[in-house]
Protein backbone atom coordinates (compact mmCIF):
# COMPACT_ATOMS: atom_id res chain seq x y z
CA UNK A 1 0.00 0.00 0.00
CA UNK A 2 1.10 3.75 -1.02
CA UNK A 3 2.53 6.17 1.59
CA UNK A 4 -0.55 8.50 1.68
CA UNK A 5 -0.20 11.97 0.68
CA UNK A 6 -2.63 14.53 2.09
CA UNK A 7 -4.81 16.35 -0.43
CA UNK A 8 -3.10 19.31 -2.23
CA UNK A 9 -5.87 21.20 -1.58
CA UNK A 10 -5.53 20.59 2.08
CA UNK A 11 -3.10 22.79 3.05
CA UNK A 12 -3.36 22.83 7.08
CA UNK A 13 -2.13 18.89 6.65
CA UNK A 14 0.82 19.36 4.83
CA UNK A 15 1.81 21.96 7.11
CA UNK A 16 1.11 19.50 9.83
CA UNK A 17 3.34 16.12 8.03
CA UNK A 18 6.17 18.51 7.00
CA UNK A 19 6.26 19.78 11.19
CA UNK A 20 5.32 16.04 11.93
CA UNK A 21 8.88 15.74 9.77
CA UNK A 22 10.84 18.16 10.49
CA UNK A 23 10.54 18.34 14.33
CA UNK A 24 11.86 14.79 15.41
CA UNK A 25 14.54 15.37 12.92
CA UNK A 26 15.66 19.25 14.60
CA UNK A 27 15.83 17.31 17.71
CA UNK A 28 17.69 14.32 16.35
CA UNK A 29 20.55 16.82 15.04
CA UNK A 30 20.24 18.49 18.13
CA UNK A 31 21.61 15.41 19.93
CA UNK A 32 24.55 15.42 17.54
CA UNK A 33 26.77 17.78 19.77
CA UNK A 34 26.09 15.79 22.60
CA UNK A 35 28.73 12.56 21.58
CA UNK A 36 31.49 14.63 20.88
CA UNK A 37 30.78 17.07 24.14
CA UNK A 38 31.00 13.85 27.03
CA UNK A 39 33.96 12.57 24.80
CA UNK A 40 35.43 16.35 25.31
CA UNK A 41 34.79 16.66 28.93
CA UNK A 42 35.88 13.12 29.58
CA UNK A 43 39.34 14.20 27.49
CA UNK A 44 39.48 17.35 29.33
CA UNK A 45 39.49 15.62 32.60
CA UNK A 46 42.49 13.58 31.71
CA UNK A 47 46.09 14.38 33.46
CA UNK A 48 47.67 15.88 30.38
CA UNK A 49 46.36 18.29 27.31
CA UNK A 50 47.64 16.12 25.39
CA UNK A 51 44.70 13.34 25.76
CA UNK A 52 42.23 16.27 24.80
CA UNK A 53 44.18 17.04 21.71
CA UNK A 54 44.72 13.59 20.67
CA UNK A 55 40.67 12.97 20.86
CA UNK A 56 40.20 16.16 19.21
CA UNK A 57 42.44 15.23 16.20
CA UNK A 58 41.28 11.55 15.48
CA UNK A 59 37.86 12.58 15.94
CA UNK A 60 38.46 15.38 13.40
CA UNK A 61 39.74 12.67 10.93
CA UNK A 62 37.11 9.86 11.65
CA UNK A 63 34.66 12.70 11.32
CA UNK A 64 35.09 13.72 7.95
CA UNK A 65 35.93 10.22 7.02
CA UNK A 66 32.68 8.76 8.19
CA UNK A 67 30.47 12.42 6.54
CA UNK A 68 32.23 11.86 3.37
CA UNK A 69 30.26 8.47 3.71
CA UNK A 70 27.26 10.47 4.21
CA UNK A 71 25.98 9.48 0.85
CA UNK A 72 24.39 6.00 2.16
CA UNK A 73 21.67 8.20 4.33
CA UNK A 74 20.79 10.23 1.25
CA UNK A 75 20.55 7.92 -1.83
CA UNK A 76 18.88 5.48 1.19
CA UNK A 77 16.28 7.93 2.13
CA UNK A 78 15.35 9.02 -1.58
CA UNK A 79 15.07 5.54 -2.95
CA UNK A 80 13.46 4.72 0.00
CA UNK A 81 10.63 7.29 -0.01
CA UNK A 82 9.68 6.27 -3.69
CA UNK A 83 9.08 2.65 -2.78
CA UNK A 84 7.37 4.03 0.05
CA UNK A 85 5.30 6.40 -1.88
CA UNK A 86 4.52 4.05 -4.85
CA UNK A 87 3.71 1.20 -2.06
CA UNK A 88 6.00 -1.55 -3.87
CA UNK A 89 7.36 -3.73 -0.47
CA UNK A 90 9.50 -5.53 -2.68
CA UNK A 91 11.56 -3.00 -3.48
CA UNK A 92 11.80 -1.24 -0.14
CA UNK A 93 13.16 -4.56 0.77
CA UNK A 94 15.41 -5.14 -1.75
CA UNK A 95 16.83 -1.26 -1.54
CA UNK A 96 17.28 -1.62 2.32
CA UNK A 97 19.30 -5.08 1.40
CA UNK A 98 21.60 -3.26 -1.28
CA UNK A 99 22.22 -0.62 1.02
CA UNK A 100 23.13 -2.25 4.29
CA UNK A 101 24.97 -4.53 1.48
CA UNK A 102 27.06 -1.17 0.36
CA UNK A 103 27.73 -0.05 3.74
CA UNK A 104 29.16 -2.99 5.42
CA UNK A 105 31.72 -3.70 1.90
CA UNK A 106 32.64 0.32 2.29
CA UNK A 107 32.83 -0.50 6.33
CA UNK A 108 35.23 -3.51 5.63
CA UNK A 109 37.50 -1.17 2.99
CA UNK A 110 38.02 1.25 6.07
CA UNK A 111 39.56 -1.52 8.02
CA UNK A 112 41.81 -2.58 5.45
CA UNK A 113 43.11 0.28 4.92
CA UNK A 114 43.18 1.04 8.24
CA UNK A 115 47.16 1.40 8.48
CA UNK A 116 47.45 3.82 5.62
CA UNK A 117 44.19 5.74 6.73
CA UNK A 118 45.34 6.39 10.33
CA UNK A 119 49.35 6.84 9.07
CA UNK A 120 48.23 9.25 6.35
CA UNK A 121 45.56 11.11 8.04
CA UNK A 122 47.09 12.22 11.83
CA UNK A 123 50.08 12.47 9.49
CA UNK A 124 48.58 15.33 7.50
CA UNK A 125 46.64 16.97 10.77
CA UNK A 126 50.04 17.50 12.53
CA UNK A 127 50.31 17.85 16.07
CA UNK A 128 52.82 17.18 18.49
CA UNK A 129 54.37 13.52 19.04
CA UNK A 130 52.33 12.97 22.09
CA UNK A 131 49.12 13.90 20.13
CA UNK A 132 49.84 12.39 17.17
CA UNK A 133 50.35 9.20 19.50
CA UNK A 134 47.30 9.50 21.75
CA UNK A 135 44.96 10.65 18.52
CA UNK A 136 46.49 7.22 16.98
CA UNK A 137 44.49 5.08 19.86
CA UNK A 138 41.63 6.90 20.25
CA UNK A 139 41.08 6.53 16.08
CA UNK A 140 42.55 2.62 16.19
CA UNK A 141 40.14 2.04 18.48
CA UNK A 142 36.57 3.74 17.36
CA UNK A 143 37.53 2.47 13.60
CA UNK A 144 36.83 -1.00 14.55
CA UNK A 145 33.19 -0.10 14.02
CA UNK A 146 33.30 1.49 11.13
CA UNK A 147 30.80 -0.36 9.24
CA UNK A 148 28.48 -0.43 12.04
CA UNK A 149 28.76 3.81 11.68
CA UNK A 150 28.48 3.19 8.09
CA UNK A 151 25.05 0.83 8.53
CA UNK A 152 23.51 3.56 11.17
CA UNK A 153 23.86 6.20 7.85
CA UNK A 154 21.14 3.53 5.82
CA UNK A 155 18.87 2.46 8.84
CA UNK A 156 18.45 6.57 9.03
CA UNK A 157 17.91 6.96 5.69
CA UNK A 158 15.79 4.08 5.65
CA UNK A 159 13.62 5.66 8.66
CA UNK A 160 13.46 9.32 6.86
CA UNK A 161 12.22 7.70 3.88
CA UNK A 162 9.41 5.47 5.23
CA UNK A 163 8.76 8.83 7.42
CA UNK A 164 9.08 7.22 10.53
CA UNK A 165 10.85 9.84 12.27
CA UNK A 166 10.01 9.44 15.66
CA UNK A 167 12.09 5.50 15.52
CA UNK A 168 15.00 7.79 14.24
CA UNK A 169 15.13 10.36 17.26
CA UNK A 170 14.20 7.45 19.83
CA UNK A 171 17.56 5.44 17.90
CA UNK A 172 20.02 8.81 17.99
CA UNK A 173 18.72 9.25 21.73
CA UNK A 174 19.98 5.38 22.19
CA UNK A 175 23.04 5.87 20.91
CA UNK A 176 24.23 8.94 22.85
CA UNK A 177 23.39 7.00 25.95
CA UNK A 178 25.14 4.37 24.80
CA UNK A 179 28.06 6.16 24.68
CA UNK A 180 27.69 8.30 27.95
CA UNK A 181 27.60 4.90 29.54
CA UNK A 182 30.68 3.46 27.76
CA UNK A 183 33.09 6.53 28.14
CA UNK A 184 32.68 6.59 31.53
CA UNK A 185 32.99 2.72 32.19
CA UNK A 186 35.58 2.66 30.07
CA UNK A 187 37.83 5.53 31.05
CA UNK A 188 37.13 5.33 35.07
CA UNK A 189 36.08 2.01 35.19
CA UNK A 190 38.73 -0.22 33.16
CA UNK A 191 41.39 2.95 32.82
CA UNK A 192 41.26 2.74 29.65
CA UNK A 193 42.24 6.19 28.95
CA UNK A 194 41.98 7.87 25.19
CA UNK A 195 41.30 4.51 23.68
CA UNK A 196 38.54 3.44 25.71
CA UNK A 197 37.23 7.01 24.66
CA UNK A 198 37.30 5.95 21.06
CA UNK A 199 35.98 2.16 21.90
CA UNK A 200 32.78 4.20 23.42
CA UNK A 201 31.98 5.61 20.19
CA UNK A 202 32.66 2.56 18.96
CA UNK A 203 30.39 0.37 21.49
CA UNK A 204 27.05 3.14 20.42
CA UNK A 205 28.11 2.72 17.01
CA UNK A 206 27.79 -0.91 17.25
CA UNK A 207 24.74 -1.46 19.89
CA UNK A 208 23.03 1.89 17.63
CA UNK A 209 23.19 -0.58 14.62
CA UNK A 210 21.58 -3.38 15.94
CA UNK A 211 18.83 -1.88 18.14
CA UNK A 212 18.39 -0.08 13.95
CA UNK A 213 18.74 -3.99 12.97
CA UNK A 214 15.90 -5.22 15.24
CA UNK A 215 13.17 -2.65 13.99
CA UNK A 216 14.21 -3.22 10.36
CA UNK A 217 14.42 -6.50 10.31
CA UNK A 218 10.79 -7.61 9.54
CA UNK A 219 11.75 -5.36 5.96
CA UNK A 220 14.99 -6.89 5.32
CA UNK A 221 13.38 -10.28 6.32
CA UNK A 222 12.01 -12.34 3.02
CA UNK A 223 13.90 -9.76 0.59
CA UNK A 224 14.60 -11.97 -3.15
CA UNK A 225 17.83 -12.60 -3.58
CA UNK A 226 17.73 -12.22 -7.28
CA UNK A 227 16.50 -8.95 -6.73
CA UNK A 228 19.06 -7.93 -4.34
CA UNK A 229 21.80 -8.46 -6.64
CA UNK A 230 19.99 -7.54 -9.80
CA UNK A 231 22.87 -5.28 -11.50
CA UNK A 232 20.62 -2.45 -13.08
CA UNK A 233 19.44 -1.48 -9.25
CA UNK A 234 22.96 -2.09 -8.17
CA UNK A 235 24.31 0.73 -10.77
CA UNK A 236 21.64 3.22 -10.24
CA UNK A 237 22.57 2.74 -6.07
CA UNK A 238 26.16 3.04 -6.96
CA UNK A 239 25.81 6.00 -9.82
CA UNK A 240 23.06 7.99 -7.00
CA UNK A 241 26.00 7.28 -4.07
CA UNK A 242 28.37 8.36 -6.54
CA UNK A 243 27.15 11.64 -7.73
CA UNK A 244 25.89 12.71 -3.79
CA UNK A 245 29.62 12.02 -2.83
CA UNK A 246 30.74 14.08 -5.88
CA UNK A 247 28.51 17.11 -4.66
CA UNK A 248 29.64 16.05 -1.17
CA UNK A 249 33.12 16.41 -1.46
CA UNK A 250 32.91 19.72 -4.11
CA UNK A 251 31.04 21.33 -0.75
CA UNK A 252 34.01 19.93 2.09
CA UNK A 253 36.48 21.51 -0.81
CA UNK A 254 34.55 24.80 -0.96
CA UNK A 255 34.73 25.29 3.13
CA UNK A 256 38.31 24.16 2.70
CA UNK A 257 38.94 27.09 0.47
CA UNK A 258 37.27 29.22 2.56
CA UNK A 259 39.85 28.09 5.69
CA UNK A 260 42.75 28.49 3.39
CA UNK A 261 41.29 31.93 2.09
CA UNK A 262 41.10 32.92 5.48
CA UNK A 263 44.32 31.37 7.12
CA UNK A 264 46.52 33.98 4.63
CA UNK A 265 44.91 36.90 6.48
CA UNK A 266 46.40 36.00 9.68
CA UNK A 267 45.95 34.21 12.76
CA UNK A 268 42.68 36.38 14.53
CA UNK A 269 40.82 36.75 10.70
CA UNK A 270 41.31 32.33 10.84
CA UNK A 271 39.99 32.37 14.32
CA UNK A 272 37.29 34.20 13.79
CA UNK A 273 36.14 33.01 10.32
CA UNK A 274 36.44 29.55 11.97
CA UNK A 275 33.77 30.99 15.15
CA UNK A 276 31.61 32.81 12.49
CA UNK A 277 30.81 28.90 11.04
CA UNK A 278 29.43 27.94 14.30
CA UNK A 279 26.78 30.05 13.54
CA UNK A 280 26.05 28.19 10.11
CA UNK A 281 26.26 25.12 11.66
CA UNK A 282 23.59 26.60 14.31
CA UNK A 283 21.68 27.10 11.46
CA UNK A 284 21.82 23.80 9.51
CA UNK A 285 20.29 22.33 12.69
CA UNK A 286 17.19 23.88 12.21
CA UNK A 287 16.84 24.09 8.18
CA UNK A 288 18.08 20.00 7.82
CA UNK A 289 14.81 19.04 9.73
CA UNK A 290 12.82 20.89 6.59
CA UNK A 291 15.66 19.25 4.03
CA UNK A 292 14.79 16.05 5.36
CA UNK A 293 10.76 16.60 5.48
CA UNK A 294 11.41 17.39 1.50
CA UNK A 295 13.54 14.39 0.69
CA UNK A 296 10.62 12.36 2.42
CA UNK A 297 7.46 13.83 0.67
CA UNK A 298 8.92 14.83 -2.96
CA UNK A 299 10.54 11.02 -2.95
CA UNK A 300 6.90 9.71 -1.81
CA UNK A 301 5.48 12.02 -4.50
CA UNK A 302 7.36 10.78 -7.16
CA UNK A 303 7.17 6.99 -6.58
CA UNK A 304 3.37 7.90 -6.64
CA UNK A 305 3.88 9.90 -9.70
CA UNK A 306 1.89 12.88 -8.40
CA UNK A 307 3.18 15.67 -10.14
CA UNK A 308 0.84 18.05 -7.58
CA UNK A 309 2.06 16.26 -4.79
CA UNK A 310 5.90 17.64 -5.61
CA UNK A 311 5.11 21.08 -6.08
CA UNK A 312 3.25 21.21 -2.93
CA UNK A 313 5.90 19.62 -1.21
CA UNK A 314 7.99 22.55 -2.81
CA UNK A 315 6.00 25.29 -1.51
CA UNK A 316 4.89 23.96 1.50
CA UNK A 317 8.68 23.13 3.08
CA UNK A 318 10.01 26.44 1.49
CA UNK A 319 7.46 28.60 3.35
CA UNK A 320 8.60 26.63 6.82
CA UNK A 321 12.45 26.65 5.54
CA UNK A 322 12.46 30.66 4.64
CA UNK A 323 10.56 30.92 8.29
CA UNK A 324 12.87 29.64 10.08
CA UNK A 325 15.80 31.42 8.36
CA UNK A 326 14.40 34.40 9.04
CA UNK A 327 14.05 33.65 12.53
CA UNK A 328 18.25 32.28 12.49
CA UNK A 329 18.77 35.92 10.94
CA UNK A 330 16.83 37.84 13.80
CA UNK A 331 18.29 35.81 16.67
CA UNK A 332 21.29 36.74 15.04
CA UNK A 333 21.05 40.34 14.42
CA UNK A 334 19.94 40.79 17.71
CA UNK A 335 22.02 37.88 20.04
CA UNK A 336 24.88 37.92 17.46
CA UNK A 337 27.26 39.97 19.53
CA UNK A 338 26.86 38.02 22.90
CA UNK A 339 27.11 35.05 21.09
CA UNK A 340 30.54 35.58 20.34
CA UNK A 341 31.57 36.67 23.50
CA UNK A 342 30.01 33.02 24.90
CA UNK A 343 32.10 31.35 22.17
CA UNK A 344 35.84 33.68 22.97
CA UNK A 345 37.41 35.46 25.63
CA UNK A 346 39.61 36.34 23.24
CA UNK A 347 39.61 40.09 23.10
CA UNK A 348 41.45 40.10 18.93
CA UNK A 349 39.24 37.23 17.50
CA UNK A 350 36.38 38.40 19.24
CA UNK A 351 36.90 41.85 17.59
CA UNK A 352 37.53 40.76 14.27
CA UNK A 353 34.04 38.10 14.65
CA UNK A 354 32.29 41.23 15.28
CA UNK A 355 33.23 43.03 12.53
CA UNK A 356 32.34 40.43 10.07
CA UNK A 357 29.34 39.42 12.12
CA UNK A 358 26.92 40.98 9.68
CA UNK A 359 27.56 38.23 6.76
CA UNK A 360 26.43 35.12 9.04
CA UNK A 361 23.33 37.70 9.88
CA UNK A 362 22.21 37.56 6.27
CA UNK A 363 23.68 34.10 5.24
CA UNK A 364 20.52 31.87 7.05
CA UNK A 365 18.50 33.67 4.17
CA UNK A 366 20.89 32.91 1.42
CA UNK A 367 21.65 29.44 2.69
CA UNK A 368 17.96 28.07 2.97
CA UNK A 369 17.21 27.85 -0.91
CA UNK A 370 20.13 25.49 -1.14
CA UNK A 371 19.25 23.01 1.77
CA UNK A 372 15.95 23.06 0.95
CA UNK A 373 16.29 21.91 -2.54
CA UNK A 374 19.05 19.97 -2.15
CA UNK A 375 16.48 17.77 0.11
CA UNK A 376 13.66 17.75 -2.99
CA UNK A 377 16.46 16.25 -5.83
CA UNK A 378 17.65 13.48 -3.11
CA UNK A 379 14.31 12.56 -2.59
CA UNK A 380 13.18 12.75 -6.16
CA UNK A 381 16.93 10.89 -6.60
CA UNK A 382 18.10 13.47 -9.50
CA UNK A 383 21.15 13.39 -8.14
CA UNK A 384 22.83 14.16 -11.27
CA UNK A 385 21.56 17.06 -11.51
CA UNK A 386 22.50 17.54 -7.83
CA UNK A 387 26.06 17.09 -9.18
CA UNK A 388 26.11 19.44 -11.82
CA UNK A 389 24.82 22.35 -9.59
CA UNK A 390 27.17 21.94 -7.19
CA UNK A 391 30.01 21.86 -9.77
CA UNK A 392 28.79 25.00 -11.27
CA UNK A 393 28.08 26.58 -7.83
CA UNK A 394 31.76 25.81 -6.85
CA UNK A 395 32.73 27.46 -9.96
CA UNK A 396 31.11 30.33 -9.24
CA UNK A 397 32.73 30.71 -5.80
CA UNK A 398 36.29 29.89 -6.98
CA UNK A 399 35.97 33.03 -9.42
CA UNK A 400 34.74 34.80 -6.66
CA UNK A 401 37.04 33.49 -3.99
CA UNK A 402 39.89 34.41 -6.52
CA UNK A 403 38.97 38.23 -7.43
CA UNK A 404 37.42 39.54 -4.36
CA UNK A 405 39.58 39.22 -1.19
CA UNK A 406 42.29 40.62 -2.60
CA UNK A 407 40.27 43.65 -3.37
CA UNK A 408 37.78 43.70 -0.41
CA UNK A 409 40.01 41.28 1.98
CA UNK A 410 38.02 39.17 4.17
CA UNK A 411 34.28 41.03 3.62
CA UNK A 412 35.89 39.94 0.07
CA UNK A 413 35.85 36.41 1.55
CA UNK A 414 32.45 36.33 3.34
CA UNK A 415 30.76 37.80 -0.13
CA UNK A 416 32.73 34.71 -2.02
CA UNK A 417 30.95 32.30 0.58
CA UNK A 418 28.21 33.53 0.04
CA UNK A 419 28.20 33.49 -3.27
CA UNK A 420 28.87 29.94 -2.90
CA UNK A 421 25.67 29.44 -0.53
CA UNK A 422 23.31 31.96 -3.02
CA UNK A 423 24.36 29.54 -6.09
CA UNK A 424 23.82 26.45 -4.67
CA UNK A 425 19.92 27.52 -4.26
CA UNK A 426 19.55 29.39 -7.80
CA UNK A 427 20.98 26.49 -9.72
CA UNK A 428 18.71 23.73 -8.09
CA UNK A 429 15.94 26.32 -8.78
CA UNK A 430 16.71 26.29 -12.33
CA UNK A 431 17.01 22.61 -12.97
CA UNK A 432 13.70 22.46 -10.77
CA UNK A 433 10.89 22.96 -13.81
CA UNK A 434 12.52 19.73 -15.66
CA UNK A 435 12.41 17.35 -12.75
CA UNK A 436 8.39 18.61 -12.47
CA UNK A 437 8.01 18.15 -16.28
CA UNK A 438 9.54 14.49 -15.74
CA UNK A 439 7.07 13.57 -12.71
CA UNK A 440 4.14 15.09 -15.10
CA UNK A 441 4.99 13.01 -17.74
CA UNK A 442 5.46 9.60 -15.71
CA UNK A 443 1.98 10.89 -14.20
CA UNK A 444 0.61 11.43 -17.94
CA UNK A 445 1.52 7.46 -18.85
CA UNK A 446 0.35 5.67 -15.69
Amino acid sequence: MSASLPAVTDSAAWHRRVLRLAVPVVLANLTQPLMSAVDTAVAGHLPDPAYLGGVALGGLLLNFVFWGFGFLRMGTTGLVAQAHGAGDAEALRATLARALLLAFGLGAALLLLKPLLLGVGLAALGGSAEVQSHAAAYAGARIWAAPFALGNYVVLGFLLGTQQVRLALGLQIWINLVNAAAVFGYVYGLDAGVAGIGAATATADVLGFLAGAMLLWRHVRGASRAVIVDRGALWRLVAINRDIFIRTICLLFGFAWFARAGAAQGDAVLAANALLLNFQTFMAYGLDGFAHAAEALAGSAVGAQRRDALKQTVRVTLIWSLGVAAVFSLVYAAFGPFIVRLLTDQAAVRDVALHYLPWVVVAPLLSAWGFLFDGIFIGATRTGALMRCMLWSLGGFAVAVTLLPPVLGNHGLWLAFSVLMLLRGVTLALALPSLLRAVGAAERAR
